[in-house]
């Protein structure tokens, strides 16, 4: 059977069957069916060090709750993505549809870790729709030079508020006092 990859809505995403030997993740990314690999050993270990750091202190300070991919965020009818870490704040908790188990609307706070098959998707096309949503943080982590960009929701877009590399601390806005250093993100 011959898979459409353009023009799909969310609900005809979610009825495409995969082959069972088949290890990549699915994104919709403007209606286009977008394949991705698996992780890598080196971004799971940075997706783990920041979903624990974020995850322990939102449950510390009951800030909301922060989850990991793969998760299907509808953000409209033709984009759900697989956020490597987001966080929904606790006043928000409508967009997490138990029912599907699915989050519908932008989460608070999202976190993706560039790849080389991702970087192209994560900077731009991904982006603009996060920031469409009102996504209000978004973090970029570069691997290869162990630095990470975080953008605000500033007057309807998004600006770029820190950006560090290889040593200092970063800090969320909206996961207030979240802080971590970025030696602990990069740590193997």
């Amino acid at each position: 059977m011959e898979i459409a990859t353009k023009g799909l809505t969310y609900q005809e995403f979610k009825q495409l069957e995969f082959d069972d030997n088949d290890t990549s993740w699915y994104e919709l990314i403007n209606g286009e069916l977008v394949r991705k690999q698996s992780p890598t050993i080196r971004h799971q270990n940075i997706s783990d060090n920041i979903l624990i750091a974020m995850k322990t202190y939102a449950r510390k300070k009951q800030l909301g709750k922060v989850f990991s991919a793969p998760l299907d965020t509808v953000l409209d009818d033709g984009n759900s993505y697989h956020p490597d870490v987001l966080f929904v704040n606790k006043d928000r908790y409508h967009t997490l549809d138990e029912k599907e188990g699915v989050v519908i609307g932008a989460p608070d706070l999202v976190v993706e870790i560039l790849s080389k098959g991702t970087a192209i998707y994560d900077k731009g096309d991904k982006k603009d729709i996060y920031e469409k949503y009102g996504v209000r943080e978004y973090w970029l982590v570069e691997p290869h030079n162990k630095s990470i960009e975080i953008y605000s929701f500033v007057e309807q877009r998004f600006k770029l508020v820190q950006y560090a590399e290889e040593t200092g601390i970063v800090q969320s806005l909206v996961l207030q006092g979240f802080k971590i250093d970025l030696m602990k993100i990069f740590e193997e």
